[in-house]
């Protein structure tokens, strides 16, 4: 049986064209991960506090305009947008290697550069979550997004590498020139590649019947006059929607308690080494790489209800394991990795089946506004975990710490759990609900 992602790939130009460009981009965006905090540290000989507030810097335009982007981008030419978005990192970008050859580059202009970045980048997000339910058909989406979530974590595993090569080869500054390709080359993908809609009317323009099947029907809109808070009620006036919101916020705080308690119960309590216990964590990128692939097979052979069970286990329950061995050294850094491989099959299968659950379950003329409310929810939810962790770390210890960060995660997992998730069998098609009957003949997860 050929893969779905492949025969997609090798059919669809406009597509391929596309994914080409989000895998240069996806490239780019870990050498910028890796390059700006080393521009900070070494070029500018900046401490933690700073270091800190550039990172910051990025993801802050999550936490402040997603709902508000995502209202005012619904609607707009996505493809316009995104390339928009693309070139304005471009030149974003290209001012910190211009003013570390100038000699005037200081912690506020980078914090300043990567916060609009970190705007431009939330822009492009929105607005790609609307343009591939367009670019391809309904059946194809799943394995679109499959593809899409392989090459992303293709290179979040050898992206750091990559990075590493390029910072010792040119400098931590002249590395992002790397990443400013890989947005011209994401640019150039979406702009070449042109929606469905546009194909039916450049091959038939008089002709309402060269439209895709079902493309008239499957926009309903669920307010007449839609508002800043229309997104957020499609999440939560659906119960799967509102299901995967639940869980996508409470696992991200979760695992913010996790993760900050367990770097420091493994570094510092447990002999744990800073390179060993990186390349535990490396397991998630080799987890997360293989779940994507297996997604839509386990999908096909188990039904959509059980294959999201099977994922939530790896992902929610499996990081139990981490407080319970009293292990040190590469013994425990070897537990690590071994936690870390399974959450990542875990997280891929969940990335690809709740993203594609999305896209076909939001009417699509609220796509974008939805996107928005769903990123508000999600990053709404990171800082909150964060403090958490730090107090919890505090008061109960960090190896409490991790465990109250893996008890999170399984509550996390609780909302999705019910009888009605549980009985799916297929990702609706367009203009249906999800149903819970039995599988039919032809029923597919693709």
């Amino acid at each position: 049986m050929k893969d779905p992602s492949w025969v997609l790939l090798r059919t669809d130009r406009s597509f391929r064209r596309y994914w080409l460009g989000q895998g240069a981009a996806s490239a780019g965006a870990q050498i910028t991960g890796i390059a700006v905090p080393l521009v900070t540290a070494i070029a500018l000989d900046a401490g933690p506090a700073a270091v800190s507030l550039v990172a910051a810097a990025g993801t802050l335009p999550y936490l402040l305009f997603s709902l508000v982007a995502g209202h005012l981008l619904q609607g707009r030419d996505q493809r316009r947008s995104m390339v928009a978005a693309d070139l304005a990192q471009c030149v974003l970008l290209a001012q910190i290697p211009l003013a570390w050859a100038g000699g005037w580059l200081s912690v506020p202009l980078l914090a300043a550069v990567t916060f609009l970045s970190g705007c431009c980048a939330l822009i492009f997000g929105l607005s790609a979550f609307a343009f591939v339910p367009a670019l391809v058909t309904d059946q194809d989406l799943a394995p679109a997004n499959r593809a899409v979530q392989a090459t992303r974590t293709v290179t979040e595993i050898g992206g750091p590498g990559l990075a590493g090569l390029l910072v010792s080869a040119v400098g931590a500054p002249g590395a992002l020139i790397a990443t400013m390709l890989g947005h011209l080359a994401s640019a150039a993908g979406v702009a070449s590649s042109r929606p469905r809609e546009q194909r039916a009317v450049a091959a038939a323009p008089a002709s309402r019947a060269s439209m895709p099947a079902g493309e008239e029907s499957r926009s309903p809109v669920p307010e007449k006059r839609p508002t800043l808070l229309t997104g957020l009620r499609i999440l939560f006036g659906d119960r799967h929607l509102r299901a995967l919101t639940v869980h996508a916020a409470t696992y991200n705080a979760a695992e913010q308690i996790l993760m900050l308690n367990l770097i420091l119960w493994a570094v510092q309590q447990q002999d744990v080494g800073v390179g060993a216990y990186g390349l535990a964590l490396a397991g998630a990128g080799v987890g997360g790489l293989l779940g994507t692939l297996v997604a839509l097979r386990l999908a096909d052979k188990a039904g959509l209800g059980p294959a999201f069970a099977v994922s939530l286990v790896l992902s929610c329950a499996v990081p139990l394991l981490l407080p319970v061995w009293p292990l040190t050294g590469w013994t425990m850094a070897g537990v690590i990795a071994a936690v870390m491989l399974l959450r990542g099959i875990g997280e891929g299968n969940a990335n690809v089946y709740s993203l594609t659950m999305r896209q076909q379950l939001i009417p699509r003329d609220e796509l974008t506004r939805s996107a928005g409310a769903y990123t508000q929810v999600m990053y709404g939810s990171i800082p909150l975990g964060a403090l958490l962790a730090g107090v919890v770390g505090e008061t109960l210890g960090v190896r409490a710490g991790v465990l109250v960060g893996a008890v999170g995660l399984v509550l996390s997992a609780v909302p999705m759990l019910t009888p009605a998730f549980l009985r799916l069998r297929t990702i609706p098609s367009p203009g249906r609900r999800l149903t819970s009957r039995p599988a039919g003949a032809g029923d597919r997860v693709s």
